[in-house]
């Protein structure tokens, strides 16, 4: 087994050599499987630019994107805090050209954490994190409302949404919830399974509710369109912009991957829709 202070210290090299790393924790609004193909997608977009991006499964459920892609065989980032294993043993490498690594692997997600092995697992992270362009964090909050590492809470939070009535009232309540946990700070929103005529009016309803009753203000990151290219690559073990690169998801994941390639999210809102926020019931 490698040793985790070297580790730790190569990784604080880094830090202080580079630029530091881009992190974005998505939160989903949207099912499973949903979730899913998108962070797939766009972890294969990204790469596909250029980027080298870091998946990282940071889910208290058993449905995250290391789970998704069945990688589950190498160490936890749970396990190099507790000294078990070595950093380099927690990256697995995906055919989409991303790497996965994940926080805790079955039973260690529900293990009681003290707050000692919770900062050691949240450096252990910061170190893991500078080894990647782009950190993707496939996230849930606690029961308590709480990110499963406090540094997620100073990452761009993007919250992924579709255009069901339902989706949309989860995804105001997870905005709210983070709200009352860290306090006002921005979030960026990604509508998917939208046209762009749909997704302009959920982000703008959206938008103009978290502004009104929270006064917290949402940038909008694009939408991906209902294609079912997507499902057809998933079958085939592949991402949409290799299987299918002409296809509308294709051309939108594009798109999505070089915003987010951006040192910052751009802000703005998207314009030309009448307000409608009651229609949220909020």
């Amino acid at each position: 087994m490698g040793n985790y202070a070297s580790d730790q210290a190569e990784g604080l090299r880094r830090m202080l050599a580079g630029p530091k790393p881009r992190i974005y924790t998505f939160l989903s609004a949207t099912s499973d499987e949903e979730k899913g193909a998108m962070l797939v997608n766009l972890g294969a977009s990204l790469a596909q630019s250029g980027s080298d991006v870091l998946m990282v499964d940071a889910c208290v459920s058993a449905q995250g994107i290391a789970e998704r892609m069945g990688a589950t065989q190498g160490a936890s980032l749970l396990q190099v805090a507790r000294q078990e294993r070595a950093l380099d043993e927690v990256v697995q490498r995906m055919p989409q050209g991303f790497g996965i690594a994940a926080l805790a692997h079955g039973a260690q997600r529900s293990a009681t954490r003290e707050p000692q092995e919770m900062q050691r697992l949240a450096n252990a992270f910061g170190v893991l994190s500078t080894q990647a362009d782009i950190v993707v964090v496939d996230a849930e909050l606690g029961k308590d409302d709480a990110f499963p590492i406090p540094t997620l809470a100073g990452s761009e939070i993007v919250v992924q949404v579709s255009t069901s009535p339902e989706s949309i009232t989860t995804a105001y309540s997870i905005i709210k919830r983070i709200n009352g946990e860290v306090g006002r700070r921005p979030f960026s929103i990604l509508i998917t399974g939208a046209s762009e005529k749909e997704a302009k009016v959920v982000y703008q309803n959206m938008a103009q509710a978290a502004n009104r009753y929270l006064a917290v203000k949402l940038n909008s990151v694009g939408s991906v369109p209902a294609d079912e290219h997507t499902t057809r690559a998933a079958r085939l073990g592949r991402s949409v912009v290799d299987a299918f690169p002409l296809a509308g998801a294709s051309v939108a994941f594009r798109r999505l991957a070089e915003r987010i390639s951006l040192p910052e999210l751009p802000g703005g809102e998207l314009q030309g829709v009448a307000p409608a926020a009651a229609r949220l019931g909020l």
